[in-house]
């Protein structure tokens, strides 16, 4: 039996970098925060079972990748609506909509921990998770751990209660499902490492002068934006002047408030103006692609408990 008391700062010094492995295996932030939760749970109560054979590092992830592997199997695999459903024919106002279980989100950063910052950015870009929940829950965890967190064989057979020739079979699958994948997300994702400044600010003071020419202007011809929760999405510079025009009265008079999501990001806090004619409330938190200093895409994440997670106010004066 341990017979040392537990040490809370151990486990601290883990969790920015455990809770960016919740998330890329879950791909939701909620859920990250319940896996790490729940993990800090269980390690307390069981560390007087832990023995050194393993390093404490390593215990921690084999209960965090357990929850997460008991989590997938109990739902369905999240996506973005680009890669459920075609875009729309009839450029109409957004409706049907799928539970927020359905959607990949965005994700603040995780913490300042210095081994968390060398962990590869790109592999927080939303169309990487988003692959990443086209893989079985076991071969995700191998190629997060291998691919993004660089941990050996050994290490990750340990954890995962796998042999090292297991995991690297896991391994070889995983990539060639990635590699595979034709996820309309990858195709639109971000070409440019990120948006430029000067785009981003051309963006701003279209929409917030709600200059529909000019906000257009902006796109890539088959630019596109899609809407989570909503199932609908729109591409086209056309379909997509028709759909700021039918939507006109809902986003005159919005504000952004400039944020980073996924790794340092740079994104847009939408607030719009609120039912009561008192300040402006929060709608949406747009993340912008591009190509080539034009915009491919826009994620705009309609989904207000965002707002409170990314430590953004409730309301903004007009």
């Amino acid at each position: 039996m341990n017979e040392t008391a537990f040490d809370e700062s151990l486990f601290a010094s883990l969790k920015p970098g455990l809770t960016s492995f919740c998330y890329r295996m879950l791909g939701s932030m909620d859920d990250a925060d319940d896996a790490v939760q729940e993990t800090s749970i269980r390690v307390w109560q069981s560390w007087s079972t832990f023995r050194q054979d393993s390093s404490f590092k390593t215990w921690v992830y084999r209960i965090a990748s357990n929850l997460c592997l008991d989590k997938l199997r109990q739902s369905k695999r999240r996506a973005l609506p680009v890669d459920l459903f075609d875009p729309a024919v009839a450029i109409v106002e957004p409706r049907d909509t799928l539970p927020d279980s359905a959607w990949i989100w965005p994700s603040p950063d995780f913490g300042g921990n210095p081994e968390d910052r060398l962990v590869r950015r790109d592999t927080l870009q939303l169309c990487f998770i988003a692959l990443l929940q086209t893989l079985p829950p076991r071969q995700r965890a191998v190629l997060i751990l291998k691919d993004v967190f660089e941990w050996s064989s050994k290490q990750i057979a340990e954890t995962l209660a796998m042999s090292p020739a297991a995991v690297n079979s896991a391994l070889q699958r995983a990539r060639e499902t990635m590699d595979r994948a034709q996820l309309r997300s990858d195709e639109l994702s971000s070409m440019d490492v990120q948006p430029e400044q000067q785009l981003l600010s051309r963006y701003v003071e279209a929409f917030e002068q709600f200059d529909i020419a000019a906000l257009v202007a902006l796109f890539h011809e088959e630019g596109c934006m899609s809407m989570p929760p909503f199932e609908m999405w729109i591409r086209g510079k056309e379909d997509l002047s028709a759909f700021y025009s039918l939507t006109r009265w809902h986003c005159e008079g919005s504000r952004f408030v400039p944020i980073t999501v996924n790794g340092g990001y740079p994104a847009l806090a939408q607030y719009m103006p609120g039912k009561e004619g008192s300040g402006l409330v929060p709608w949406g938190i747009h993340v912008i692609e591009t190509k080539e200093n034009q915009i491919l895409h826009v994620q705009n994440f309609i989904h207000t408990p965002l707002f409170s997670r990314f430590g953004l106010p409730e309301r903004i004066d007009q």
